[in-house]
């Protein structure tokens, strides 16, 4: 379930200001790719002219739109979860799953964000571009690193302070 978590200091205050511009860039990413949509719609059902390759800009846009909220997500704790074999458990033993689930998701979101970064390392090296607008397509994906590894270090974090390593520094 998501916290509405406030910190006001200390790790968990940086990233809480680094998730946050994280999902305002994710944002204004989503607000462009609907205005494109929009002019896209609107010129081909008034003007028959569509803008040339508006669904490669909406498929690169989503990509970087969903890299820039997952640290939000994941920081406020929101992503779902199935506690239904957990509920009887003690205190301790749903800390422990919790850590246990969260070191999981953390190495996924890693490797994750080590392939698409190398992903867009190799595909500037290639020159690879869309084929509508001949777009580099390496700068989307590099677009998608810092969001993944933020959620990554996050996810490294919120393991420490379930394990009790780290204290929770929420108010």
């Amino acid at each position: 379930m998501s916290q509405n978590i406030t910190p006001t200091h200390g790790v968990d205050r940086v990233l809480q200001r680094l998730c946050d511009a994280s999902a305002t860039i994710g944002g204004i990413v989503l607000v462009a790719i609907a205005c494109v949509t929009v002019v896209s719609v609107i010129g081909r059902a008034f003007f028959s002219h569509p803008i040339l390759g508006d669904v490669e800009l909406v498929q690169l846009g989503c990509a970087v739109v969903v890299a820039s909220f997952l640290p939000y997500t994941q920081f406020r704790q929101a992503n779902i979860i199935v506690d239904f074999f957990t509920t009887g458990t003690s205190e301790k033993t749903q800390s422990r799953l919790d850590a246990f689930g969260t070191l999981l998701y953390t190495l996924v979101l890693g490797l994750v964000a080590w392939r698409v970064a190398v992903g867009g390392v190799d595909i500037k090296a290639n020159q690879e571009t869309s084929m509508l607008m001949a777009l580099p397509l390496w700068i989307p994906y590099m677009l998608m690193v810092p969001g993944l590894v933020l959620c990554a270090v996050i996810g490294l974090v919120q393991t420490l302070q379930h394990l009790g390593l780290i204290a929770k520094e929420d108010v």
